[in-house]
């Protein structure tokens, strides 16, 4: 910057701040008008962001972040009604027998813990929990996914081969059958059995629109001696030690295929489901939301530049005398034009301002009212600020033209 610029530049600010500063309710319209378009981009980007973390934590409390499911139908709400019927027809359930061929030819490169379950009600002397969603597993299961226990222990092996009357519950279940008590040691009614609290999970809140806090899980064995033997069951796998899950679900495929003699080409008569698969659904929504938020952006950009480029004209307008006081007194066009564009990127950058901080504090309040991570991230500040700047700039070119084409003799003979 040459001798002189950097003085210019901050004298320019100066008299630009203090025009914005002389009429106020027009510099409020025009920071308005930005403040609601650099608000929309924030805060579609904190939803975008909520919905990606959403989609991963609850694939991960309902699925497990690195594993896959095999199972008689398991769509994740992909198919239509017909394709579900279609495979309903088709594929065969899932069997003891074929669980336990899989764990045979695992080979090492997979876990599985195989669930079924019923709906039905707990109780706890005169207290009773209705249609909690009762699931008999196995003891692996902890390895598989995460079960968020609070207090307490899952099962054993020793337990699940025994089919011991012992039983993990939900936060929502133990809340409702001991309430203000510890429920660990104590005996729930299952059927006609009495089982033995041994663990009870972290309040979970919701997946997909199903309550993770009214499961109860129980040995399989022990399951079915109260429902007797599963229709079908689900079979969660991963890949041990850190290893992508794709290994093991290749294997277990191959497996099921060979058990279930399906030549080389011939479709699949069971159902695979990937994490990402699982995902699928809130990713796609994120997706189309992703893809309407730049025209929204867009059209509030635009409406913001007119409405800043059209207070600063008329700031121009009605300071034209001042101009041409100024211009007869020394200063350049450039000076002029300067002192214009200040004023315009600066009401624009302080609605950024005011929008980002709405953002922020309406993140915040979606925050604590849905639990989800709603966050207005440095990045979606740092391009809404640098774009309240551009709109400003770009804003202000108009005004700043008409500004420098003053004719300094008609201007100070204007009353």
């Amino acid at each position: 910057m040459r001798p002189g610029g950097l003085s210019a530049a901050i004298e320019a600010l100066r008299q630009g701040a203090g025009t914005a500063l002389s009429h106020p309710l027009r510099s409020v319209l025009g920071a308005l008008a930005v403040a609601v378009a650099v608000g929309t981009v924030a805060t579609v980007d904190a939803s975008l962001f909520a919905l990606g973390e959403y989609a991963r934590r609850s694939t991960a409390r309902t699925f497990g972040a690195d594993t896959f499911v095999v199972a008689q139908v398991a769509s994740a709400g992909q198919a239509s009604r017909r394709e579900l019927q279609r495979k309903l027809q088709r594929n065969p359930p899932l069997r003891r027998a074929e669980l336990r061929f899989l764990e045979q030819n695992a080979g090492g490169r997979a876990l599985y813990a195989a669930t079924a379950q019923a709906r039905a009600d707990l109780t706890s002397g005169a207290r009773r929990f209705e249609y909690a969603a009762v699931n008999g597993t196995g003891a692996a299961l902890p390895e598989l996914r995460d079960l968020a226990l609070a207090r307490g222990r899952f099962f054993l092996p020793e337990e699940e081969r025994r089919a011991a009357p012992v039983v993990v519950l939900g936060h929502d279940v133990a809340e409702t059958l001991f309430p203000g008590r510890d429920p660990l040691g104590q005996q729930v009614r299952l059927g006609r059995r009495a089982f033995t609290v041994i663990g009870v999970q972290q309040k979970q809140g919701t997946a997909g629109g199903v309550s993770l806090d009214r499961y109860v899980w129980l040995p399989l064995p022990a399951w079915e001696r109260v429902f007797g033997p599963a229709a079908t069951l689900q079979v969660t796998g991963r890949a041990p030690g850190g290893q992508p899950y794709t290994l093991a679900e290749d294997r277990a495929r191959a497996s099921l295929r060979a058990r279930r003699s399906l030549r080389p080409g011939e479709e699949d008569d069971f159902d695979v489901l990937t994490p990402d698969a699982a995902r699928g659904f809130v990713l796609r929504l994120a997706q189309r939301v992703s893809a309407a938020a730049p025209p929204i952006a867009l059209m509030a950009l635009l409406a913001a530049v007119v409405v800043v480029a059209n207070t600063t004209l008329v700031s121009v307008t009605q300071r034209t005398r001042e101009i041409g006081v100024r211009r007869a007194l020394g200063a350049s066009r450039r000076h002029v034009m300067a002192e214009v564009l200040a004023e315009s990127a600066l009401v624009a950058l302080a609605g950024g301002l005011a929008g980002l901080l709405g953002a922020v504090l309406l993140a915040e309040a979606a925050r604590l009212v849905s639990g989800a991570d709603f966050v207005v991230r440095g990045s979606a500040a740092g391009v809404g600020l640098a774009t309240s700047l551009a709109a400003g700039l770009v804003a202000g070119l108009y005004p700043a033209h008409r500004a420098a084409l003053v004719d300094v003799i008609a201007a100070l003979r204007l009353e």
